[in-house]
């Protein structure tokens, strides 16, 4: 019986069964680089098991306040301001670590029934027209299992201050929060029976609205300070 030809050893191959790895050979003297077909159960116990699934919640919003200017220190002045000079606004949320570092109690949530209640680390950065808070880490507490996934994901916010400049003299201006925020999750085990649409759509409606809840509040304590 002949032997079967290659291509049709390559038509046969299942690409969820095998995988295909480089090779480096030498022939007399020169290095040479292959390709050699493996099956993949062969190589599952080498790479390990796939990546878990992941989800990507995302929100982004803006909110503005109107302030009174004060004649001895006007708003653009005041954003200027180090981090090290600003006052704790909510000492009970907002803990100063260092001259630009703080770390941040997020109000508690409800995700599929479990609660959680995020820690931020972040830092103030000053701007020209006024600084911007950006995320160093988040650590999750709550629930058991909510505890467990903070090894398990990974999250990005950017919350940039300013004040709109004019030189028309007037007494009131705007003070902007432009805030974005990300997070990717290793979905847990007991919620992979769900569509990753419907775990996604969620978690963007949480992300919504926290900042929907705490942006305005966080500028009223800004514009109070000021």
């Amino acid at each position: 019986m002949n032997p079967p030809s290659s291509s049709s050893v390559i038509r046969d191959l299942s690409p969820l069964s095998y995988s295909l790895l480089p090779i480096s050979t030498t022939l007399h003297g020169r290095s040479d680089k292959q390709r050699v077909v493996f099956p993949r159960a062969a190589l599952d116990p080498l790479i390990g098991a796939s990546s878990p699934p992941r989800a990507r919640f995302a929100a982004k919003r803006t909110e503005s306040v109107t302030v009174v200017q004060n004649p001895e220190r006007p708003l653009e002045q005041y954003m200027r301001l180090p981090a090290s000079q600003y006052s704790v606004l909510d000492a009970e949320r907002i803990e100063r670590v260092d001259e630009n570092t703080f770390r941040c109690y997020v109000y508690k949530f409800k995700f599929f029934n479990f609660e959680v209640c995020p820690v931020l680390m972040v830092r103030v950065e000053v701007e020209p027209h006024g600084c911007c808070i950006r995320l160093l880490s988040c650590k999750l507490e709550g629930s058991p299992i909510v505890a467990q996934q903070n090894e398990k994901f990974s999250a990005s916010m950017e919350n940039r201050i300013s004040c709109n400049v004019n030189n028309n003299g007037s007494t009131m201006q705007r003070l902007i929060s432009d805030t974005e925020i990300e997070v990717v999750i290793d979905i847990p085990f007991a919620f992979r029976a769900l569509p990753s649409a419907l775990i996604e759509s969620s978690g963007n409606q949480v992300m919504e609205q926290i900042l929907k809840i705490m942006l305005p509040r966080f500028l009223a304590q800004v514009s109070r300070n000021f």
